[in-house]
């Protein structure tokens, strides 16, 4: 069933058009269409944050880590009202907020400055560290990540010890549409169970299974969504 966004009234349905309004040479489409559905459900069902509690304390984090490509990202933000619609035909402008990566620090809602491969599991263990330091049991991490940023040896540190540490709260996200160098003998969840995650593999565009997949209960554990989706060319 399509949810309809309480602070503005745009659905899903709306997205394909508040992309359109983003041109330049350097949009990075599919990294960007790739990410569309999984950004959709996670910010209208799951993540417990919207523009009136992006500085709350025990709001739920999103970290973009695969940034090079945040067309998608920046329309779900402004079909939820985090920032307003009219700033999306200025995407990549010299003086517009929404660059070709984005700045947590211009745009409402951004948790994370990204587009390097590699960083944004890294910084979801010590944000889900940090957050349990500080006693914020229901707060959660959400990190999307590309299956290529798995060729970067900092995400397998950040895998285990993510495992080792029992950190229930973090989720990640890896969107996969076979832009991996080396692949992975088994599938890309086995990687993530090894090091004693919570894993699934699921349709990256069935909406019901994604938010089964981001809902299902892992106890003790990280957790992570493979959500595959159509290959790159």
């Amino acid at each position: 069933m399509t949810q309809v966004s309480a602070d503005t009234g745009l659905r899903y349905e709306d997205l394909d058009r508040l992309i359109a309004l983003m041109t330049g040479a350097e949009k990075h489409g599919p990294a960007a269409t790739s990410t569309l559905d999984v950004l959709w459900v996670l910010y209208d069902r799951v993540l417990r944050v919207g523009p009136g509690s992006a500085g709350d304390a025990g709001r739920d984090r999103f970290l973009l880590s695969k940034g090079h490509g945040p067309m998608a990202y920046y329309a779900v933000l402004a079909a939820k009202g985090f920032f307003p619609v009219d700033w999306l035909p200025g995407f990549g402008a010299y003086d517009s907020p929404l660059g070709h990566h984005p700045d947590r620090t211009l745009i409402p809602g951004v948790e994370i400055s990204s587009g390097s491969l590699g960083h944004g599991l890294p910084l979801g263990v010590g944000t889900a560290l940090g957050l349990r330091a500080r006693g914020l049991d229901e707060a959660a991490v959400w990190v999307l990540i590309g299956d290529a940023e798995l060729d970067e040896g900092s995400n397998h540190e950040a895998i285990a010890h993510a495992g080792s540490a029992g950190l229930e709260a973090l989720h990640t996200v890896v969107i996969d549409n076979d832009s991996a160098t080396h692949g992975w003998p088994g599938g890309i969840a086995s990687r993530f169970e090894a090091a004693g995650w919570s894993a699934v593999t699921v349709d990256g565009r069935d909406h019901a299974a994604l938010h089964a997949a981001f809902t299902a209960p892992h106890p003790g554990r990280p957790h992570a969504v493979v959500a595959r989706v159509e290959k790159k060319f």
